[in-house]
């Protein structure tokens, strides 16, 4: 495979340590969460977490063990937005129960196309309320179906003002996901407030050169020091893969049966 001289190993190593390490594939079952912990430790160190369906964050607790710093995200009101809000704060109370340390959350996004911001703060705010400070939750603000620069600042301030610790770009689920625009108006409307919110950018990111684009735009924006996994993570599939292809040497991800997830 043609590796890319021009990203440097340190800056790969980088981009593997803010991957959210994914399956929300419909047919995942607990040999592929078993292939996707395994795989979170990598040669170039542990990607930030794994984010996976509900049903398996017991399992993924058990096989990642308590030693290990990957995180586990899981998605909620997943992938339409449109789930009830009782339902949804039960689904989250019980996965935070289970061992998910992130709760990725899908904002109403068809109300804010409706006009109904109330709405999707009151049901937002609902959701905020139930997870405790020590878990992270990311706000998934479904960018490429909003469309326009004005709606995704509308949803972006809204996740803002409503208590986001990140704010996101896509579910992966829909024809267009993560963008460079949407995600320059996501970082300049969290540049634009005092609150320590983070971004996440998901759904089409394969490459380590896709992967730097983003990094760049959030480094250009928030500077340097900000892009940490505190801050930024990027939800994805392939693109560790294609990190560990680009690093000089020969490298490739532990064997499911390695023992130290």
């Amino acid at each position: 495979m043609h590796k890319n001289e021009l990203i440097s190993d340190a800056r790969i190593q980088k981009i593997v340590s803010l991957i959210d390490l994914t399956n929300l594939n419909d047919d995942c079952d607990y040999s592929a969460i078993e292939t996707l912990c395994a795989q979170s430790n990598t040669p170039a160190g542990t990607v930030a977490a794994v984010c996976i369906w509900p049903a398996f964050i017991t399992d993924a607790k058990k096989l990642l063990t308590q030693k290990s710093p990957v995180k586990i995200a899981t998605v909620v009101n997943f992938p339409l937005g449109n789930d009830d809000t009782h339902q949804t704060c039960m689904l989250i109370e019980k996965s935070l129960k289970d061992g998910a340390d992130e709760i990725d959350y899908v904002l109403p996004y068809a109300e804010i196309i409706k006009g109904n911001d109330h709405a999707v703060a009151t049901a937002l705010q609902a959701v905020r309320k139930i997870i405790p400070d020590q878990a992270t939750l990311k706000v998934i603000l479904e960018t490429g179906v909003l469309e326009s620069n004005e709606l995704i600042q509308l949803a972006a301030s809204i996740a803002i003002d409503q208590g986001a610790d990140f704010i996101k770009t896509s579910t992966g689920k829909v024809p267009v996901n993560a963008t460079p625009n949407a995600a320059a108006v996501m970082l300049d409307s969290i540049a634009k407030t005092a609150k320590n919110v983070g971004f996440k950018a998901a759904g089409g990111i394969k490459s380590v050169d896709d992967a730097n684009l983003y990094l760049t735009l959030a480094e250009q924006t928030l500077g340097h020091n900000w892009v940490n996994a505190d801050h930024f993570r990027f939800g994805a599939s392939s693109l560790l893969q294609n990190a560990l292809d680009n690093l000089s040497g020969s490298v490739s991800t532990p064997s499911d049966n390695d023992a130290n997830y």
